[in-house]
């Protein structure tokens, strides 16, 4: 694409070259040789002092809300008002806006996103659509191989996106479930993607260090479903009614016995995972997913009422949920490669306080000894106001925790177990015990257990590192659990 063709996508004044535009980015140390650099305002660093470094690797434009007092740039510079609404623009009109060429499903909440995201890409395919994904986890074409991005983020930069989404076109995909996280409504990350469903799972407060208050949270999370023609709602989420007629057109769910288009009864928790009655617009059914968790039925519906708006039908519905296989480090139970030790351990995301105590919750009902948990808080910023309640949680409902590591990046990390400490003694409860280190931590929890207990891995889910002060170390939760509990059995042999 040639500049001036750029700029009038972008809205910008004409520049005074025809320069070949091949990328963008925001990142200096990410140009390549024909790329528009974006030069953000961040709230420490001005991306204009990096110009020059673009400018050296090939950069032949800058993108900005313009140039600092004083300052001049050899490169053409295109003014915008929103300089990071920019780099999404920009992003998809250099791809071709792949997003039209698909059927696009977008998932937001605070908790079921990614489960949500999976069951519904799998119901897609199962239904004879190539579907592609993009979730926490990482992403995939319609090969089904999961892939990661390099930069950690529940949804990738604008330009990833992009990327991502004409390669699913370019594989033959027909649609793709993308998860939706309020940092990349909130930053334009996804702002230049088309959406056909919006699906929202359910708000509790999380992410106040960056949104300030859970009002603002729920607005950049509504903005999915404003721009979406169609919306798949929560009716046991209290902020629901805060979305009711948002979309030009909407369907309701619900476990609770509310009032909804989509309804679960008579749900039961078997040893073969979930069995449940749907009643739906597209007739009643029963319906099995082999899955821990009564929750899980609600992030089913979800999913259900996505896939019936992009034609599934029942008979397709059922037979997707009941060959559903789960999502990595979601209520993932960890598989042994001996004989069964006669303890059952799960590897679950749940990091935050509402998460993890419906987490324990549905593990007390179907544990037949004891209960354990091992849980970190990440540090920085990232509200720490929920380490105490963390704390409180886990010894409410566990029989053992562990307090551990979990990204504690530059915050100390005995600060932030003495949080969560502090959050169980003030509960009056001496049932755990702080050991730093996360490996450590969830060999003790292994090898104490009893035959009949179960050991809840929480907060680092299906996440491939472990951020610590001066370093990030690849780490898998599963294959750690499988360690230690190959060491348990060899231990009592």
């Amino acid at each position: 694409m040639q500049l001036p063709d750029l700029a009038a996508a972008l809205n910008a004044a004409p520049p005074p070259s025809a320069a070949e535009v091949t990328g963008v980015t925001h990142n200096a140390a990410w140009v390549q040789p024909g790329d528009a650099f974006v030069a953000i305002r961040g709230a420490k660093v001005d991306g204009h002092r990096f110009i020059p470094q673009a400018q050296a690797v090939g950069a032949v434009a800058v993108i900005g809300e313009g140039l600092p007092a004083g300052e001049t740039c050899a490169l053409p510079y295109l003014t915008v008002p929103d300089a990071r609404a920019a780099l999404a623009d920009a992003a998809a009109a250099l791809h071709g806006h792949p997003s039209r060429a698909l059927k696009v499903v977008g998932v937001t909440g605070t908790d079921g996103k990614t489960t949500t995201s999976w069951i519904t890409r799998h119901l897609l395919r199962a239904a004879g659509l190539p579907t592609g994904l993009l979730s926490t986890v990482g992403y995939e074409l319609p090969d089904g191989e999961l892939r990661h991005f390099p930069a950690h983020f529940t949804t990738p930069e604008a330009p990833q996106v992009q990327d991502t989404l004409r390669e699913l076109v370019r594989a033959g995909g027909q649609a793709v479930v993308l998860e939706a996280s309020s940092h990349a409504l909130a930053l334009h990350r996804v702002r230049a993607v088309e959406w056909d469903v919006a699906v929202w799972t359910h708000l509790t407060s999380e992410h106040l260090d960056f949104h300030g208050t859970v009002e603002n949270y729920f607005a950049d999370k509504k903005k999915l479903v404003e721009r979406a023609p169609f919306a798949v709602l929560n009716a046991d989420d209290p902020w629901t009614g805060q979305l009711r007629g948002v979309a030009p057109r909407e369907t309701t769910y619900s476990i609770e016995g509310r009032a909804a288009d989509w309804q679960a009864g008579a749900i039961e928790e078997r040893s073969t995972g979930l069995h449940f009655h749907v009643r739906s617009p597209l007739g009643e059914f029963d319906a099995q997913l082999p899955m821990i968790g009564r929750f899980n039925v609600a992030n089913a519906l979800a999913a259900m009422a996505a896939a019936a708006e992009l034609g599934a039908t029942p008979e397709q519905l059922t037979a997707g949920l009941a060959s559903f296989r789960g999502v990595p480090g979601r209520m993932e139970l960890v598989p042994e490669d001996a004989p069964y030790s006669g303890v059952r351990v799960i590897v679950d995301f749940a990091h935050t306080p509402p998460s993890l105590e419906k987490a324990l919750g549905t593990l007390r009902a179907t544990t037949a000894g004891q209960l354990w948990v091992v849980l970190g808080s990440a540090g920085g910023p990232r509200d720490p106001g929920k380490r105490a309640p963390l704390g409180e949680v886990a010894t409410r409902l566990a029989d053992h925790a562990v307090f551990t590591e979990e990204d504690h990046r530059d915050t100390p990390l005995e600060d932030i177990l003495r949080e969560m400490e502090r959050g169980a003694r003030e509960a009056g409860r001496t049932n755990f015990v702080s050991l730093p280190d996360r490996r450590d931590a969830l060999r003790h929890a292994i090898h104490a257990a009893q035959p009949g207990d179960t050991v809840l891995l929480a907060g680092k889910g299906g996440e491939d590192t472990l951020e610590r002060t001066h370093e990030t170390i690849p780490w898998i939760e599963a294959e750690e659990a499988r360690v230690a509990l190959h060491a348990r059995r060899s231990e009592r042999a």
